[in-house]
């Protein structure tokens, strides 16, 4: 009887508090239900390529919100209409933003800078260097860095395996990036 008043007390806090406390198995509904039905070796490909999506995935956020927070304090939250990005890059990005306007799909985000690629981050800030020369240490760092990058999101983002001397380079340009800022 105790136990289930504990278990009680411990299913209210964290209804009440938005917490998982781990005291139930989590049974994953697309595990169970989609993964079965795909080969075992291709199962294994994303379970070794998942790493690396989620580190691009961390360090696109951080790279955009860097971006984002440093050119907002210098020129306020209307940013990106501002001279601070180049016409090219605001063209191609209100493009891919009409893109899936007109697919009828979710956008993927309300801020125009979630459409721009590594490369275009680059460039940015290239263009804002009165801004992040203060945050890097070398303009073409940055940009051979982020060029690095960019080259090995594509397999990452399409499927396909990183070959063991790409998994070395993504480690090395991570390192590479984290440097820059020191």
């Amino acid at each position: 009887m105790s136990n289930q008043l504990l278990e009680s007390d411990l299913d209210r806090v964290e209804a009440e508090h938005s917490l998982d406390l781990g005291r139930r198995p989590v049974v994953d509904e697309w595990e169970e239900r989609y993964y079965p039905q795909f080969d075992e070796s291709v199962r294994v490909e994303s379970a070794q390529m998942s790493i690396h999506y989620r580190l691009f995935y961390c360090l696109e956020k951080t790279i955009r919100s860097l971006v984002s927070d440093s050119i907002e304090q210098e020129e306020g939250a209307n940013w990106w209409n501002s001279k601070r990005v180049p016409d090219a890059i605001q063209k191609e990005v209100a493009s891919r933003i009409q893109r899936e306007v007109d697919a009828g799909m979710s956008l993927r985000s309300d801020e125009p800078l979630d459409y721009t690629t590594f490369g275009e981050l680059g460039e940015i800030i290239k263009a804002n260097w009165d801004v992040f020369g203060a945050v890097f240490s070398s303009q073409r760092a940055v940009q051979r860095v982020l060029s690095n990058l960019n080259m090995l999101r594509g397999p990452i983002a399409h499927c396909a395996m990183l070959a063991e001397d790409e998994v070395l380079r993504l480690e090395l340009s991570l390192r590479d990036w984290f440097r820059l800022m020191e």
